[in-house]
């Protein structure tokens, strides 16, 4: 009955394990979830403030498809203000969350058969839209050595004459990884001597947390050209639920990335445009507390996860994720049971079931040796979760 498209389409394993969640805690299970990606904190009450004045103002029937003029130019101003990058309202589109930027631009970009390098370990989604629109994603390996930084030889070696866009995600989900200067650099060098087209995913630029962030579009003019950046404001601002997401790049190409959107949703909640008129322009305090709360938490999860028998953790510098490598688990099982550990999906199987502890395997994020935890909750609870997870690793055999 359905289409051929959706016969190799893998539903999120982020939102899955969330669901899973929920749907324990409404029979009473106990469950600390580490799988939901988005802040544990309150938009901020001005934020909310501007979307009630909207909602006042009438500002409640359809707008321009590509966003509102005041949210095009309070993008403009963000890019300026934080990334020394010049955009005008024309170079800016503004969608339903940055999920469905991207989905806007596989659309607008990619035809069947095309290439799309992404750097894996990645964000579950790349690849599944990509192939929603017969183009195919070709995963590029980074080591845990390196912190998951960019290996840019092994992007070059992936290039072929079908490659048409390399996808970079940093800071990364779900490693935690910032790339390094050096890196950006050379995979810059490797688009404009290739002809390709870069989408730099900087949902998480504000929690990076060593250093400063950098945007590939900053290096020169030359790459900025060939560049779309693309950002939101869920994470920086706690608006996941508001399904603002924003992007900057070539005029033709925000120009198709319209087009599409005119055809499948239209403009984003007009309310929730005011409110992300009011985050990206107004008072920026709120962010630099977050990030400093998100900063002790990462500290604190990744001394626990390199406490539990059978796991490493190499130490994140942004973002909210910890990638635990779970690998020395593999072939360890409980007392009394014939069945061992075989991968990532069986160890989060086995916390959920033993510690009632909700993690997301790593399979999905393209590595079957590690889990991924999102530190977006209480220190408290990350402490009881990792004190769970313990006792029930600690009776493995």
């Amino acid at each position: 009955m359905l289409a051929d498209r959706l016969k190799n389409l893998a539903p999120s394993s982020t939102l899955a394990v969330q669901a899973k969640a929920k749907e324990l805690r409404a029979r009473g299970v106990n469950v600390i979830s580490f799988g939901a990606g988005e802040p544990d904190f309150d938009t901020p009450e001005r934020i909310k403030q501007a979307a009630i004045q909207a909602l006042r103002r009438g500002h409640t029937k359809y707008t321009e498809v590509g966003g509102i003029p005041e949210l095009k130019a309070a993008v403009c101003t963000k890019f300026k203000r934080d990334n020394g990058l010049d955009y005008e309202p024309a170079d800016v589109l503004v969608s339903v969350g940055a999920k469905h930027t991207l989905f806007n631009m596989v659309v607008a970009l990619l035809n069947p058969g095309d290439e799309v390098l992404i750097p894996s370990p990645y964000w579950v989604s790349y690849p599944e839209q990509a192939r929603l629109v017969g183009a195919m994603p070709i995963a590029v390996p980074t080591e845990e050595r390196t912190g998951f930084d960019l290996d840019p030889e092994q992007l070059g070696a992936a290039v072929t004459p079908r490659t048409k866009v390399v996808i970079l995600n940093s800071p990364n989900n779900p490693t935690g990884a910032v790339f390094s200067a050096r890196a950006m650099e050379a995979v810059a060098r490797l688009a404009l001597e290739r002809r390709l087209w870069v989408v730099s995913d900087e949902c998480y630029e504000a929690l990076t947390f060593e250093g400063h962030h950098m945007s590939i579009a900053q290096l020169d003019r030359e790459i900025k050209a060939r560049t779309l950046v693309v950002n939101t404001c869920s994470k920086a601002y706690a608006m996941t639920g508001w399904r603002i997401g924003y992007a900057a790049g070539p005029r033709e190409l925000i120009r198709g990335m319209t087009d599409v959107q005119s055809q499948v949703t239209s403009n984003p909640s007009s309310v929730a445009q005011w409110a992300a008129v009011e985050a990206l322009a107004g008072p920026q305090d709120e962010i630099a507390k977050m990030a400093a709360e998100f900063d002790r938490r990462r500290r604190i999860i990744v001394e626990g996860l390199r406490a539990l028998p059978g796991v490493r953790c190499a130490m994140p510098t942004g973002a909210f994720y910890a990638f635990a490598n779970v690998s020395g688990l593999f072939g360890r099982h409980l007392p009394g049971s014939g069945q061992a550990l075989a991968g990532s999906a069986d160890v989060t199987e086995f916390l959920l079931e033993h510690a009632q502890v909700a993690v997301v395997p790593g399979v999905d994020f393209g590595s079957d040796a590690h889990v991924r935890l999102s530190y977006a909750t209480s220190a408290e609870l990350i402490r009881q979760g990792l004190a769970r997870m313990h006792d029930a690793l600690s009776k493995l055999e």
